[in-house]
């Protein structure tokens, strides 16, 4: 298939032969509206949004691929937090990394692919909020956060390579529709109390008449957090107005967000195990604050044609600020001041400080030799044990769209057909400075006047000590795609798509701007055209089935395009560095699935799927530094597996759970740098906890952090009176580190510490519910009913930091070369444990609405 995609200009061709036809084909379309049936005469049925842009949609059985949906309604009885908790809690194949351990700042998984806050992620899910992209230009990333959850009235999880929804669908999309006046009128105010501190309040308020509808909603929600330093901040405001007439629709939607998030990440499993809240550092802190706005145009064209349009622009303003260990003073001598350290420090006037035998038995937290290098200019970057790392992030993206949707007839064959195109562009400037300090028994840093620029943070290695970063970026996407459902008889049904990208990256670098060595300048276009193809067997209730392929692909984004030279590593996200550009990942998807409604009302559904990833993007350590990095294309990657289920409602008893077996390996090999992994090359050669060690994937290896077992189950029951009490069980299985890609790590209870692996893990969650009158809920909800201690990702890396909480550089004695081994460790990201929170809705004018 290498003949469908280039980084070059060959598809420009087909692409002028796809424009060219575009009026010919709406013409035809048109013609075929003319005698299709009218709407009235089409049985009742479940119908999904098949694109990004609301049209007439589809009905689910038409649709070649397991797509899985919930209400406002489904998210409010499981008393979710957000949309992430819900997800996670119950659609299949949905497993979230709580790397940040914040309940807005998770990695959210399906089917091996992610959509993650986090730079430096590889991003494989596309999320879509109102036919608007909200993967963000730099890095791909998603905010979780700026998801208002009152807003949302529905969701559809669609899985696999669709081309439909553009780039970054590599292993699915997640769709989102927002509330308006029409559909949830009246309004409602609800709050909630619970453990670490939470509380949240949510108001919404919508109403209608014949030609204007309105709907707002708010949602503000606190806590301290379970870990310690740990507190969130968030603040939603959400809004909608309309107008509409016979046949027009036109909405425009105004959203704000302004967010604190603490999240503190990975712990090393040794004080994790010594204290389940503790933290390895701090602070680590994301502010972000969003505008958004939305213009949405819908026009029936008689019966049987729909124009939907959109214009869009987003603001996101990112600032973070992490302390941190400093990695370079691991193998460092950082106690006793020299003798030219201990005069620099008394002409500053600084006393107090040791003459001689300071050492790491007598010096817990170390500082003197840092503040003495940093008024010497000599070598702050090795001797100082703590980082501040801050980062500026502005990124304003805007765009439009629009398609027609058209029903009919042609040669005696139902047609549903969708065609539209489409145009994003974004402007990035990203900034990144680093400050030095030492880190403090709070495990957080002082800070001194001391900045890796080049000039104040003295020398590294030799070299002048320098991560600032300054770039501007600019993308540009065009789009064109389509779909037609053709309906050969009442039970078999055939769909057709394709998408063709072209995307233009710019990067232009601030600080050496021209090219050339460390430049960040680079200029790159990538264009791709992505076929499916599927069918649908729907010969009656009790049996359907359905099959298809499918194609997607990612563009590197401005972050990853200026981070991929090994030569010149990256701290993310604190340093980016020149070229060689990166390709476009490929995403090929085969799936099969069975399902139905057996008598008596059991549902069931079964399926198969397979994805393969061509060209890979990963971010791999830096063979001096496990801070720094670089990302590089990998031959390919494969995700497969297969997923069952079954639920069923019967009078006031619900219940239901799904299966899924992934099996996600590497199908290429290389060779990557993995200075903690105990298989390394130098760790093979004999120096155990040196850097430069390299380790080499195979196929078959498995890719870390991707479990192999999932299982949810729920039950709920309706009690007379009101009274309703639901429980549920989330199982995952276990699944490697990262850094533990060759999937060979083993401890060895010295330079090597850790499994390479972290445990499977089952929690039971309870939930409760009392309508005491048709307008007042109140509910509870237990999370983690049993206390479990559990880990969902980890990563293996060098410790600074012993059992007993003091920092410890040169941890060993000097190798018969003169290098000091760092020790390596497991890291882990906790699972929250138990929380518990009661809450209280009250709807106003709702009785009489149907929702």
């Amino acid at each position: 298939m290498s003949n469908l995609y280039s980084r070059h200009s060959r598809p420009r061709v087909r692409a002028a032969r796809m424009l060219a036809f575009a009026p010919a084909a709406v013409a035809t379309f048109a013609a075929m509206a003319q005698t299709a049936p009218r709407p009235a005469e089409l049985p009742k049925v479940e119908v999904i949004g098949t694109t990004p842009l609301p049209g007439m949609g589809l009905s689910r059985d038409l649709i070649p691929a397991p797509v899985q949906s919930a209400t406002d309604a489904d998210i409010r009885r499981g008393n979710s937090i957000g949309v992430v908790d819900f997800l996670d809690r119950n659609l299949a194949g949905v497993h979230i990394n709580e790397i940040q351990n914040n309940p807005f700042q998770p990695d959210v998984n399906y089917r091996g692919f992610t959509a993650s806050p986090l730079l430096g992620t590889p991003q494989g899910l596309s999320i879509y909020m109102d036919g608007v992209r909200l993967n963000q230009p730099f890095g791909d990333v998603v905010s979780w956060d700026l998801i208002p959850k009152s807003a949302i009235a529905s969701i559809n999880l669609i899985p696999g390579s669709n081309p439909l929804f553009g780039l970054n669908t590599l292993g699915g999309a997640l769709s989102i529709q927002t509330k308006d006046g029409r559909s949830h009128p009246g309004a409602a105010i609800q709050g909630i109390a619970g453990m670490h501190g939470r509380w949240a309040t949510e108001l919404e308020y919508g109403g209608h008449n014949q030609t204007w509808d309105w709907f707002v909603t708010g949602n503000f929600f606190r806590e301290r957090g379970w870990r310690d330093d740990s507190p969130t901040r968030v603040g939603q405001l959400f809004g909608k107005l309309g107008w509409r007439n016979a046949a027009t629709d036109l909405k425009l939607t105004m959203a704000h967000a302004n967010n604190d998030l603490t999240g503190n990440g990975l712990q090393e499993y040794r004080l994790l195990a010594a204290k389940y809240a503790s933290i390895y550092t701090k602070p680590d802190v994301t502010e972000n604050k969003s505008t958004f706005l939305n213009l949405a145009l819908s026009h029936s064209i008689g019966d049987n044609l729909l124009f939907s349009g959109n214009a869009y622009y987003r603001h996101i303003r990112t600032h973070t600020l992490n302390g941190d260990i400093n990695e370079g003073a691991l193998d460092q001598s950082v106690y006793q001041p020299n003798a030219d350290e201990c005069d620099a420090l008394t002409a500053a006037g600084f006393s107090g400080f040791p003459v001689a035998g300071e050492n790491a038995s007598n010096t817990p937290f170390p500082f003197w030799r840092c503040i003495a290098n940093t008024l010497l200019n000599d070598e702050p970057g090795e001797k100082c044990t703590g980082l501040i790392n801050r980062s500026t992030t502005t990124q304003s993206n805007y765009g439009l769209s629009a398609q027609l949707a058209a029903l009919g007839t042609l040669g005696g064959v139902k047609h549903q057909f969708t065609g539209g195109m489409a145009y994003d562009a974004s402007r990035v400037k990203f900034t990144q400075s680093t400050q030095l300090g030492y880190l403090t028994p709070d495990r957080g840093v002082a800070a001194l006047n001391a900045f890796a620029d080049g000039v104040t943070g003295g020398m590294v290695d030799g070299a002048p000590f320098d991560n600032r970063v300054n770039l501007h970026g600019r993308t540009h996407t065009w789009s064109l795609y389509a779909t037609d459902t053709l309906t050969l008889t009442p039970a078999w049904h055939v769909t057709l798509s394709g998408r063709y990208n072209r995307t233009n990256v710019v990067n232009n670098d601030q600080i050496i701007p021209g090219g050339g060595p460390r430049s960040l300048d680079g200029n790159h276009s990538f264009n791709r055209f992505n076929p499916a193809a599927g069918i649908s067997f729907t010969p009656g209730k009790v049996f359907k089935a359905y099959a298809g392929y499918s194609e997607g692909s990612r563009a590197p984004s401005s972050i990853e395009l200026g981070c991929a030279d090994p030569a010149n590593p990256c701290r993310l996200p604190n340093s980016l560095a020149g070229d060689p550009p990166l390709n476009q990942v490929v995403a090929k998807t085969w799936e099969a699935g069975l399902h139905g409604v057996l008598p008596g009302g059991l549902n069931w559904n079964a399926s198969l799927f397979r994805t393969e990833n061509h060209d890979d993007i990963l971010f791999v350590a830096a063979p001096i530094n496990t801070q720094f990095g670089y990302f590089k294309n990998f031959g390919k990657t494969r995700r497969q597996g297969l997923e069952a289920g079954l639920s069923r409602k019967t009078g006031a008893f619900t219940f239901g759970g799904n299966y899924t077996y992934l099996d996600a390996t590497y199908q290429s090999t290389d060779t990557i740098n993995a200075n903690g992994n105990s298989s390394n090359t130098v760790s093979a050669a004999g120096d155990k906890g040196i850097e430069g060690g390299n380790i080499t994937i195979t196929p078959g290896n498995r890719i870390p952090l991707i479990p192999q077992h999932m299982f949810k189950a729920y039950v709920d029951y309706r009690f007379a009176g009101g009274l309703s009490l639901g429980a549920n069980m989330l199982s995952v299985g276990s699944a490697f580190l990262r850094g533990n890609e060759n999937n060979r790590h083993v401890a060895d209870g010295g330079a090597y510490l850790g499994d390479g692996k972290s445990g499977g893990y089952t929690i039971f969650n309870l939930s409760g519910a009392y309508q005491a009158h048709r307008q007042l809920r109140l509910f509870a909800q237990v999370n983690n009913v049993f206390n479990r201690q559990y880990a969902t990702a980890g990563q293996l890396g060098p410790t600074g930091i012993a059992p007993n909480g003091s920092f410890v550089a040169r941890p060993f004695p000097a190798t018969a070369g003169g290098d000091f081994p760092v020790q390596q460790s497991a890291f882990l990201a906790p699972g929250a444990p138990r929380t518990a929170w009661i809450g209280v809705r009250y709807e106003f004018d709702t009785p009489a609405v149907k929702r």
